[in-house]
């Protein structure tokens, strides 16, 4: 028979995080601080523990070393910054570069803590909004179109043909680059008449819907960062429940609001990009991006699918959401959390919340016996698709 362990996992209260979302599904009392995530695995910023006999210990521990991959739960409540995570050898040379630099792990202006690359998956546990991915230049010159109203002030006319120029350059990958990089170039009054231009309106939704309603949140939050008009040059995605994107590295984005799993490589490599108050590194960023367009393909299940694996091509994990199955068979070594219902795991009883460690099978071991009604979702490493 297989083993499995459970779980005891570290909660995140960043400030963009919900008061009751994490704690509901954990079954534990909301406290009034922001819950945003919680983490499952073993990075040493906050280590999954795994109750033993003789007491607790530390997942890496346990296990003689890293996961490659890292779980959460994310309950977003306010927008995430916009951000985008390096490739191997982008992670590897500037995590190499700010150690010779002499720059602390923990400093604000680092941003390589690792060297690794960090793909991630992002799976809706309710309705969820992001952003992610470059639009067309075209489609980018449509919407900043909107702008050019008969009420639109004399600064943002002026202010806005560099932008709308740099979308003319001959390729996608080229204007996109030339456009994003006016648009950080953008001086403090031009700024400050966007972000009141956009608070002033209130016929947007009219004329060109979510994303008017999104750049007047952003705005509220953020006044002054030209990120607010993110909406209009990355694509907006909606998912509701079971649905998922897969983000490579290089891709910006930005999660906004909705509770989901998520999963990536086992890293902290984060280039931000606006929307946040931290460390934005425009140079270092503008290294790292994909500057080619890119619409988000949302990813589900069949109706009726009781076991289904999304699609992601990265070797470091996979995540999988099954249900109401009576066996689990894992090659690898997984993390499975219940997300819906109660499970009895070979006779033991796992409720809504709760998590497992399953180590990697050995030869002839036999698949877990399962019983009840639930919707489970299941880290494992993965392979390239």
């Amino acid at each position: 028979m297989a083993e499995f362990y459970r779980l005891r996992n570290q909660a995140k209260h960043y400030d963009w995080g919900s008061p009751c979302l994490i704690p509901d599904l954990l079954g534990i009392p909301r406290d009034g601080r922001p819950y945003a995530e919680l983490w499952m695995g073993s990075h040493p910023g906050s280590p999954s523990q795994v109750d033993l006999p003789e007491g607790a210990v530390g997942l890496g521990e346990f296990i003689g070393g890293p996961l490659p991959y890292l779980f959460k739960l994310l309950a977003a409540e306010k927008p995430l910054s916009i951000q985008a995570h390096p490739n191997l050898e982008q992670a590897r040379e500037g995590f190499d570069r700010e150690n010779r630099e002499g720059l602390a792990q923990d400093a604000p202006n680092r941003n390589y803590r690792d060297s690794n690359h960090k793909p991630e998956i992002v799976c809706a546990l309710t309705p969820f909004v992001g952003m992610c991915g470059f639009r067309s230049p075209a489609e980018i010159t449509r919407l900043f179109g909107g702008f050019f109203w008969d009420d639109t002030s004399s600064i943002l006319r002026k202010g806005f043909a560099p932008l709308l120029k740099a979308l003319e350059a001959p390729t996608a990958e080229s204007a996109l680059r030339n456009f994003l990089a006016a648009l950080f170039d953008t001086p403090p009054d031009l700024r400050d008449a966007l972000t009141e231009f956009i608070l002033s309106q209130r016929r947007a939704n009219e004329r060109e819907g979510c994303e008017w309603a999104l750049m007047r949140d952003f705005a509220k939050q953020y006044p002054g960062d030209p990120a607010v008009v993110a909406p209009l040059y990355l694509n907006v995605f909606r998912l509701q429940p079971g649905e998922a994107v897969f983000l490579q590295a290089g891709v910006l984005h930005a999660y906004i609001q909705g509770f989901a799993v998520e999963l990536m490589a086992n890293s902290d490599n984060v280039l931000r990009g606006g929307l946040t108050a931290k460390h934005v590194d425009v140079p270092e960023l503008m290294k790292v991006l994909d500057f080619a367009p890119m619409d988000p393909q949302i990813m589900k299940p069949g109706p009726g699918t009781s076991s289904f694996t999304y699609p992601a091509s990265c070797g470091e994990f996979s995540l999988t959401v099954m249900c109401d199955l009576a066996e689990l068979a894992l090659d690898g070594p997984s993390i499975c959390m219940v997300t819906d219902g109660e499970v009895s795991i070979e006779g033991q009883t796992l409720r809504r919340g709760e998590s497992i460690f399953v180590p990697a099978a050995g030869p002839g071991a036999k698949p877990l016996a399962l019983h009840g009604s639930y919707v489970l979702h299941v880290a494992s490493t993965g392979k390239p698709a």
